[in-house]
Formats: structure tokens, sequence, C-alpha cells
């Protein structure tokens, strides 16, 4: 082993959500982490920014100051649709809190990358991951190569973790390439100086017209509380329309139709329309092979139903770390790989049939006629747009809930596995 060569317990590629969930379980538990991150903090992801309850309560667990300098809460979703205005407070859950917060991501993935490494994992960053390590014999990943500081080093571990975000260049090296059977997002985002920055509700608008097209997808307007909101689009490749759509002229004829007085106009953006791809419902698999895992987007775990992916980004991460935790400490090589294989299986477990519940929801919602009647006829019923919420935001108690919560949570143990 040379100068150049670091060797850890666990290796992390990728410090978003899922990497600083994953590095900050493993530290917690006493074990070396190398976690590493291509850029320089702060940096940038695109993303509406806004967390629901279930988000909060994987920051709550991870021992996060929700009230520090920076949050803003927010009591619920606000949503339009077909000339109807309902606005819809997050559940009263045992399983969840009953408020949601906003974060820009500049800030965000900074302050859990940090609060992974005051557990005592190693970040690295502007260390730019160039491939695994395969040991001849097994096929197995044993490290990863990188440039840091315009040195090439390796990093050397029994197990490695891509988290690193939706291209996954670590998981496309070991072979597993995206899946083309599961829904993919986009989502254009802008932020807009405006006198809306503090309001107590996320909003949700459900209609997105093409000329005469209604398309699946919605816009929002989340508000960061420094004086500015992040206003964006998510549209769904399940429309015929997806092809051919001019994302960023969309999110500008959008917000040309608001109020004058919201100013989210050119005067009062902030920078540019931004986008990014959303890789949906497990679109990349097997979450664990060969000695890695996969967490958040690197395993496609956005939510299919509302384009959310820091909750499982966070969940994955500390499912992640606790299997390898006991994975590592098992005798043989054997009853480590059975203990490793646990993770694909749980994750399954816990979301397979919902996610699988969500493509099929996508899918019918990518024929306009669908989408123009579930908004017309969903929206004016307060009891079903309730439950409506709680589906889409994966929000139920699994013991112990309402009728609500029974009927989705059946709904997702006969629906198979995605």
């Amino acid at each position: 082993m040379t100068d150049s060569t670091r060797q850890a317990d666990a290796i992390v590629v990728g410090a978003g959500p899922a990497g600083a969930s994953t590095a900050y379980w493993l530290a917690q538990s006493g074990l070396d982490v190398a976690l590493l991150e291509k850029a320089t903090f702060p940096r940038d992801k695109i993303c509406g920014d806004g967390l629901t309850p279930r988000a909060v309560r994987a920051l709550i667990g991870m021992g996060v100051d929700l009230d520090a300098p920076g949050w803003t809460r927010n009591k619920g979703l606000r949503i339009y649709g077909a000339g109807v205005r309902i606005e819809l407070p997050w559940p009263e859950l045992a399983s969840f809190p009953d408020f949601g917060l906003v974060r820009t991501r500049t800030s965000l993935d900074q302050l859990l990358a940090e609060h992974a490494a005051k557990a005592g994992a190693r970040l690295i960053q502007g260390c730019n991951v160039t491939g695994p390590i395969l040991d001849e014999r097994t096929d197995r990943i044993i490290g990863v190569k990188a440039v840091h500081e315009g040195e090439e080093v390796e990093f050397r571990a029994p197990l490695v973790v891509a988290a690193d975000g939706n291209s996954s260049r670590l998981s496309l090296a070991m072979g597993l390439q995206r899946r083309e059977d599961r829904p993919m997002g986009v989502a254009v985002r802008r932020y807009y100086r405006t006198p809306r920055h503090d309001d107590e509700y996320m909003e949700a608008w459900l209609e997105l017209w093409d000329g005469q097209r209604l398309l699946p997808g919605y816009g929002w307007i989340f508000p960061v509380g420094d004086g500015t909101s992040n206003v964006g689009v998510g549209l769904l490749n399940t429309s015929k329309a997806f092809q051919n759509i001019n994302y960023r002229n969309m999110l500008r004829d959008w917000t040309a139709q608001m109020p004058e007085e919201w100013q989210m106009d050119e005067d009062h953006a902030t920078g540019p329309i931004r986008g990014a791809g959303l890789p949906m419902g497990f679109n990349r698999q097997p979450h664990y092979t060969r000695g890695m895992l996969l967490a958040g987007d690197a395993g496609g775990m956005i939510n299919p139903f509302n384009g959310e992916g820091i909750d499982y980004a966070l969940e994955s991460g500390r499912l992640a770390a606790e299997i390898m935790v006991q994975a590592l400490a098992r005798s043989t090589p054997a009853q480590r790989e059975r203990t490793l294989y646990e993770y694909p299986r749980i994750l399954k477990e816990e979301h397979g049939g919902y996610f699988t519940l969500a493509r099929l929801f996508v899918q019918a919602i990518g024929d306009p006629r669908v989408m123009k009647f579930l908004t017309a006829h969903g929206l004016p019923h307060p009891t079903l747009m309730r439950f409506t919420l709680k589906l889409l935001a994966n929000l139920t108690d699994r013991r112990g809930g309402d009728a609500m919560d029974r009927v989705i949570n059946a709904m997702q143990k006969v629906a198979p596995a995605a």
C-alpha cells in the first residue's frame, strides 16, 4: 500500500443527503468512514428545497438542530387546480411531526455533511472519484480511485456506498444501468425575491398546460424565508409531450400569469433557471452488489407520487449504515454477504409496494384526460384531498392509524414490490 492509499472501514461517495446520512450513522457506530465529495461546499443542487414531515423525522433522528437559523417551517400544503384552492395541514400522526421545512440545498447539504464530520466522519471535499478498485479474484469492490488536490489517490475499504446522485458514475462503472421501465422526472426551478417568502404553506399548482394539453406534474412555490421563494415545475416522462417541452419556457409562461405583486418576474429573479433529472421508483437496482450499496438518487429513490427524494435519501443512508455495521461484525464472508443482502430486501419491503402504486399512478396521469378528471373531481372534496396528501407524501401510521392510514397501508401491502 503506497503513501497515496488511504484505508477506512467504509467509503461513502457523494456528500449529499444520502451520503451525509450514511456517513453520520456509520460514524455514530464508531466506524472509520471516508466521505468523499467531488465539489467544495457550499455548492448548489437543483431541488425544490421543500422537506415534508417524512424528511423532518429523519433530520430529528440525526440530532439536527431545527431551531437554529436557516430553517423555514410550514404548516402544510396549499393546492390550486380546477379553479379551487385548498389548504391541507400536515396530518397529525404518531409516526411523523406535524410540520414541514424549507432550506436551500446550498445550505442544507453543507450542514448535513458537516454534521456527519462532527460525528467523526472524514469529510474530504474536492475529491473526484474516477472509478472502483476491484479484487481480481472475487470481482468485489475494495475501494475507489480518486483525484484530490491534483494528486491521484486510492481509498480502500471492505464496503463502499454509492451516494453520487442521479448519474452515479460509480454505479455505471460497476455495471449497474438505469432501468428504462421506471418513470423519470424533470424539474426546473428559479429563486425570486418576493413578499411571499415567509408563507406558512408550501404551494402546489396542479394544472400545467402545453398549449391545450394538460401535463402530468405540478408547479410549486416554496417559501425560503430569506426574502426569496423557490419556484419551479416538475414533469413526468409518462406524457407523450415530454420530449418536446421547453421546460424553461414553461416556467416563464407559468410565472408570467401570477399576480404582479408576487414579483415572480425577471426583475426579481436572483439567478438563472436551472434544471435536473429526477430518478424515480428504484430505477437502478440491485441496491447491493459485490461490496457496494446504493443510497438516495443513485438507487432511484425519488417518490414518483410527489418528486420528493431527500426523505428517502436520509432514510436509505441510515438503513445502509445499520446493515453495514452488522455485516462488518460478522465472522465469515458468507455471513457478511447474507447480512448485506438484507439491505435491498428491507428497502423493497418498506417502499417497494408504495413505489409500484406510484408508478401505476403516474402512468395513468400521463393521459391528459385522466389528469383533468382527477383534478376537476378530486380537489373540491377536502376529505378525499386529505387522503391524497397522506398517500402522495407517504405519511401514515403503520399501527393504530385511522381509516385512511389502514387503506393506504393495505394498498402498499398488496402491490408487488418495485
